[in-house]
Order: structure tokens, then C-alpha cells, then sequence
């Protein structure tokens, strides 16, 4: 029990000063309403999880631009100051509930299935994504090929991402997250099958990553030392589960490196199973270093890990290890919005059961991958 104990120790990310070391993932949702604004029911999920002890909530990846940043119907944006309005109830009532509550910042890019700003889509590169669309958010029977972004189109997605920080920041949120990860716009940059370019942006690794470190350090110049910025980073896409880095180690200490120095206050890492060596050489491989201790070892940065780290003595293993300062739930949160209270009181968790988080009034699904 003295290991779990570490995940209930405050710490600091950033500027944030959190109660325990435990948050809840950002897990899409499709509950705001057609014109992206967030509702009461958004308030009470959020807070409803302040209540049951976790110390920090990131929200669903919430889009950036009125133009093809939107990746669902339904889905909540921060890309007006209406929209940033509509979060404030969310704000106050996980503030009034004891936590601490960063938004995350989403360009869909490819993926994007429910725009209504644009009836083309966005990517590095004009290539076809992978795999099917989530067809339980209304996805069609396969992804359209993208329109490749010009230069003109990058400054854009900067801006978004510049604009809707600062509208972040004037709503109360303690901070935001950079959504480089699951298959989405900046994750495509990271990967080189949907990264074809022959620019600045494309070809090596520190091409690829290049627009990430663009986005992060745009927005830290406009939100001051004091506002607490991260990102979110994996391998595997909600379309292309298995994908690995094709450089390895040498890709993460690129990747790794360059947004260390990016002034980003935290690397968010999402893997299936958060400390299972990142490039294992056989399915059964159990050596290795995860892709959680790369991100601390080449960032430098304080690291948040995320993947099936509902048992918590997996956690709070990482914790011990030095590996992770925080550590995100998604099915265990969804399944124990009151996980951390539980887990003090030596109580049972419940396990996460898809056919009552999935319904279809409940239009809520984890993407920890």
C-alpha cells in the first residue's frame, strides 16, 4: 500500500499546484451542442469526477478553427468566444468540486467525419487515412483523401491553436494540452506514411515534428510562463492501433528532444499498456523501456502516462520509478468517476462495462490507446 500512497501526494505541473497525482484522460464526447457550445450535462459529467477525488481533469479534444479543425458533429469547440463562454460553467463547477482542469486542443486534420465549417478535409499530405471512421459518431463508410495544407493552411492551424489558448486562459481553465497524438493533425505530421511532404515539414523526424513545436511554442509566447501547456503524444491512432515509430529510440529522443525545448510544461504520453517497452522485438517481449521513460529520459519535462493504469498498482509503480509524475485513467475513470476515493478507502472498483458507457444517449468514447 505504501507505493499507492505516492499517487495521492500533491504535485505541481507547471504553475498548477494538484491535490494527488491522478487525472482523468481526455476521452472524445458528442455532447455539446451543434453549434460546439459546452452544457450543464458537460459540467456535471467534469465535476462529478472533481467529487470523486481525481486531482486534475483534461477534457475531450476540443476544436480550434472555424475551419477544418472540427473532427465530430456534436463535438465542443473553443474557436469562438461563445464557445469559450458556454465552458465556463464546466470551469467553475470542477473548480467549486476541488480539481484542477486543463482543455485539450484538437485539429482533427484527416480524420475529421462531422465538419460543419468545410466539406474538404485537411492534411500533410493528400493520402487516404487508414481504417474505417468511428461509425458511432456518425462516421460515413470510409475516410475521404485530404486536401494537402499549403503554407498558408499551417499558419492557420497555428493561429487556432494560438487563439483558442488564450480564449482558454480568459474562461478559468489552469491550462491546456496540445492534442499530438491518436492519429489527428499533428500526430499525421509525426507519421511518415501520412507525412509525404518534401518541405521543412517532411522527411526526418525533426522535419515531422516540426509544426508541434511551432504550435507549442506559439502558444506558450502568447499565454505568458505563468499558464501551464503541454501535449499529448503516442503511436498508435484511433485508426491504426499498432502503429509504432519506424526510428525507434532515435525517433523518440528526436521527437522527445524537440518539444523538450519547445517550453511546454509536460509531455501527456497515451500507450496501450502504459509500461510495456515501447519497441518490443516480439509480442511477447517484456524488456524494453516504455515510451513513458522516453519521454522523460530525451524531454526532460515532467511526463503524464496514460494506458490501462486502472490497477493502481501499475501507477503508482510508474510513479515510484520515476517514470510518470501523473498518471491519466479513461475506461477506469468512466467506470469509477470516484476511482480516487475508492482506491484510499480500500474499496472495490468497478469494471469498465462498454455497453453501459456506450450508449447512445451517452455518445461517450475512450480513445486510450
Amino acid at each position: 500500500m505504501s507505493n499507492i500512497n505516492l499517487l495521492f501526494e500533491t504535485t505541481k505541473v507547471g504553475q498548477v499546484t494538484l491535490e494527488n497525482r491522478v487525472a482523468v484522460a481526455p476521452m472524445t464526447r458528442v455532447s455539446a451542442t451543434p453549434e460546439g457550445n459546452a452544457t450543464d450535462k458537460m459540467a456535471s459529467y467534469y465535476s462529478s469526477f472533481a467529487r470523486g477525488g481525481f486531482g486534475l481533469i483534461i477534457t475531450e479534444g476540443t476544436y480550434t478553427d472555424e475551419l477544418y479543425s472540427q473532427c465530430y458533429l456534436n463535438q465542443v469547440g473553443i474557436a469562438n468566444d461563445v464557445q469559450a463562454q458556454s465552458w465556463k460553467t464546466v470551469v467553475n463547477a470542477v473548480h467549486q468540486a476541488g480539481a484542477k482542469i486543463i482543455v485539450q486542443l484538437e485539429h482533427a486534420g484527416a480524420l475529421s467525419q462531422g465538419n460543419r465549417f468545410a466539406t474538404q478535409n485537411l492534411a500533410p499530405s493528400s493520402v487516404k487515412p487508414i481504417g474505417d471512421p468511428l461509425a458511432f459518431y456518425g462516421g460515413e463508410t470510409e475516410f475521404p483523401t485530404p486536401r494537402e495544407a499549403t503554407k498558408k493552411d499551417l499558419q492557420e492551424v497555428i493561429n487556432g491553436f494560438v487563439s483558442s489558448a488564450l480564449r482558454a486562459k480568459a474562461v478559468g481553465f489552469d491550462g491546456i494540452e496540445i492534442h499530438g497524438a491518436n492519429g489527428y493533425l499533428l500526430d499525421q505530421f509525426l507519421t511518415e506514411y501520412t507525412n509525404q511532404r518534401k518541405d521543412e515539414y517532411g522527411g526526418s523526424s525533426v522535419n515531422r515534428v516540426r509544426l508541434l513545436v511551432e504550435v507549442a511554442t506559439a502558444v506558450r509566447q502568447v499565454v505568458g510562463e505563468e499558464f501551464t501547456v503541454g501535449i499529448r503524444i503516442s503511436q498508435g491512432k484511433v485508426n491504426d492501433f499498432a502503429h509504432k515509430w519506424a526510428g525507434k529510440e532515435e525517433d523518440a529522443k528526436m521527437i522527445f528532444g524537440q518539444l523538450g525545448q519547445a517550453g511546454l510544461n509536460y509531455i501527456h504520453v497515451t500507450e496501450y499498456e502504459a509500461w510495456h517497452p515501447a519497441f518490443p522485438q516480439h509480442e511477447s517481449d517484456n524488456e524494453g523501456v516504455s515510451l513513458a521513460a522516453l519521454a522523460k529520459k530525451y524531454g526532460k519535462l515532467p511526463v503524464i502516462a496514460n494506458g490501462h493504469l486502472e490497477d493502481p498498482t501499475k501507477g503508482s509503480g510508474m510513479v515510484a520509478d520515476g517514470i510518470a509524475d501523473v498518471i491519466t485513467l479513461g475506461k477506469g475513470a468512466l467506470a469509477n468517476h470516484d476511482w480516487v476515493n475508492k482506491v484510499k478507502n480500500g474499496d472495490p472498483l468497478a469494471t469498465f462495462d462498454p455497453e453501459k458507457v456506450l450508449r447512445p444517449d451517452a455518445r461517450i468514447k475512450d480513445f486510450e490507446i
